[in-house]
């Protein structure tokens, strides 16, 4: 998505897809369009265009983080019922009719994708052989398999289509979510047989991502005991094979520090398996990467402080929950203090605050700023129950935890994205990572476990919690001694030894199922997983109701999928009953 040349015919070719669920045409291209060679070239590309849709828009974290046990809301104005679980969050939100939308319209540039490759009667430079044509039918089926794998996920029963549609099609019906499995696996399984190592162009679908996502989609219908998936007894077992394949193959590795997977400026190293692609190149960044908005807070409300680009937006959507904060190991585990940000410096010396009589260390310092350009202005911190008198004396804003409040808490800085235009610009430029082998070893870890090979289990796990842990002559953070009870004299000693989990700590299945659960939410906290990883394990609104104050209340079992949009509804010209065409409680 990177190729300029092709931003143009990628976009109209896109939205030319619509009409499996719009009524009318948006581009007057042609479906012929797709019977010439170079329609048939473009067209892979127009399959990868609606990965960028969900993180230009705010809709990949109102679906995939909101009302979770990891994140609380701030205030998030319209999007509050997502959090809270309010009767509006109901099927006529457009977050809901945007990504079935989008999504469904990908799924069938997939499927003229895959349906016409190999019936196409003319010459190509392109597809000269008949392995050239497997990879390309294998990149469309990849990426149809992961659009139905997020949509179904989401949604439940949903319709299900693997030919293309070049009419208005209102007579869909939902298809049983183990026929929508199935469908994913056999996709999955035929990609993962021709799609190559390494790619023809950056970003493409590999072997490496179909082994990915087939590992992660049998462990999903696999581990379903009370909701049905179509599980089959083999699916565990299929599972950690395939996760297997993917970590032995060589093509992929942990990097040795956490904070190197997310540098901005080394977005295409080896642990990345596959990723959504944005660029610095304004005219090729459509839509852009708004991700990294979203996760910060109002820092620059602090006298001393404005804006800046390495500090972000400040934008305020998501505050991390006591669950959250708590979950880690803060002394040992590096993860911590490598994902948030506890520290802003004074880029505004003459709003920085001025001692007064009650608070200045020496009467000598009555009247002067407490601090200057470029010395600390601002920190966050974990300390509990700190006195207001104790807060005043510092020579810095100082919010230690209990003083946290809806705009003022500690963000992650992740996704910060320092190549943005201009202090104000939204059009971020981040890749989204999609995949990592992080994620693959606790899928490997998962699957071992729920086949009692708790050993092997462990064996993946150890591998994310070694990376995690400090390393021998690593500087700690100053919080290392200052607030997590370490020893200053410790500050460049290994912690790896601390890190590693023990046999007795995940051997039965409710260990490891809840130990994976914690070890996801440190290793992939603001990677959009969180309701996804809920719901595969059938402790959504156990976990929810115990760690998220805000959805308790009112989160119910029934909300573990989403409705159904009313649009899509409305525009089938033979209805069945409310209860075949909508999820149970949204009607």
């Amino acid at each position: 998505m990177k190729k300029i040349s092709l931003l143009i015919i990628i976009t109209l070719l896109h939205y030319s897809c619509k009409n499996f669920l719009e009524e009318e045409l948006i581009s007057g291209i042609s479906y012929e369009y797709y019977n010439t060679e170079k329609g048939l070239k473009d067209l892979p590309w127009s399959c990868y265009t609606p990965l960028r849709y969900i993180y230009y828009t705010e809709d990949a974290i109102q679906l995939t983080l909101f009302g979770t046990d990891t994140w609380r809301d701030v205030g998030a104005g319209n999007a509050r019922m997502f959090h809270r679980y309010e009767s509006t969050l109901d099927a006529n939100l457009s977050s809901f009719h945007n990504v079935w939308t989008e999504y469904y319209s990908a799924i069938n540039s997939c499927n003229i994708a895959a349906n016409r490759i190999f019936s196409f009667q003319g010459g190509t430079d392109f597809l000269k052989t008949e392995n050239d044509k497997r990879i390309r039918e294998s990149e469309a089926r990849f990426l149809r398999a992961y659009y139905y794998f997020f949509l179904v996920q989401e949604f439940g029963k949903i319709p299900l289509s693997l030919e293309e549609n070049i009419s208005v099609k209102t007579d869909i019906k939902r298809a049983d979510v183990a026929d929508v499995y199935k469908a994913i696996i056999g996709d999955l399984i035929y990609a993962q047989q021709y799609l190559p190592d390494s790619p023809s162009d950056y970003g493409r679908a590999t072997k490496g991502a179909a082994l990915h996502l087939l590992s992660k989609a049998y462990l999903t219908r696999g581990s379903a005991v009370s909701d049905q998936r179509g599980q089959q007894a083999s699916d565990i077992d299929s599972a950690a094979y395939y996760a297997d394949q993917l970590i032995n193959s060589g093509q992929y590795e942990l990097l040795n520090d956490f904070a190197d997977v997310f540098d901005p400026h080394n977005q295409k190293n080896k642990e990345i398996i596959f990723a959504v692609q944005f660029t610095t190149n304004k005219l090729a960044n459509s839509p852009p990467n708004t991700m990294h908005r979203l996760f910060l807070c109002a820092y620059h409300q602090f006298p001393g402080i404005l804006r800046y680009l390495e500090g972000g937006t400040s934008g305020t959507r998501l505050q991390p929950t006591n669950y959250l904060m708590d979950v880690y190991d803060r002394q040992n585990d590096s993860r911590f203090y490598k994902q948030f940000k506890t520290v802003y410096l004074c880029n505004n010396p003459s709003a920085a605050p001025k001692w007064d009589a009650d608070n200045a260390p020496d009467p000598s310092f009555v009247g002067k700023p407490k601090f200057g350009a470029g010395d600390t202005a601002l920190v966050f911190s974990m300390d509990k129950d700190v006195p207001d008198d104790v807060v005043a004396k510092r020579p810095y804003h100082w919010l230690p935890r209990n003083k946290f409040t809806e705009l003022y808490f500690i963000p992650t800085q992740l996704h910060l994205d320092p190549d943005r235009d201009g202090i104000e610009s939204t059009a971020g430029t981040r890749d989204w990572f999609l995949m990592r082998l992080a994620e693959t070893y606790l899928i490997a870890a998962e699957a071992y476990g729920r086949k009692g090979n708790y050993s092997k289990a462990l064996e993946y796990i150890n591998k994310i919690r070694e990376r995690a842990s400090y390393k021998e002559n690593e500087e700690k953070p100053s919080e290392y001694y200052k607030v997590e009870g370490g020893s200053i004299n410790d500050l460049y000693k290994s912690t790896k030894e601390e890190m590693l989990a023990t046999l007795e700590s995940i051997n039965s299945p409710e260990k490891i199922r809840d130990f994976i659960l914690d070890e996801r939410a440190r290793e992939l906290n603001s990677e959009c997983q969180r309701w996804f990883d809920l719901v595969r394990t059938e402790t959504f609104l156990d976990r929810v109701r115990k760690f998220n104050p805000n959805a308790a209340p009112n989160v119910k079992e029934y909300h573990k999928l989403r409705p159904i949009p009313q649009a899509h509804i409305d525009r089938l010209s033979d209805p069945g009953s409310a209860s075949e065409e909508q999820n149970e409680g949204y009607y």
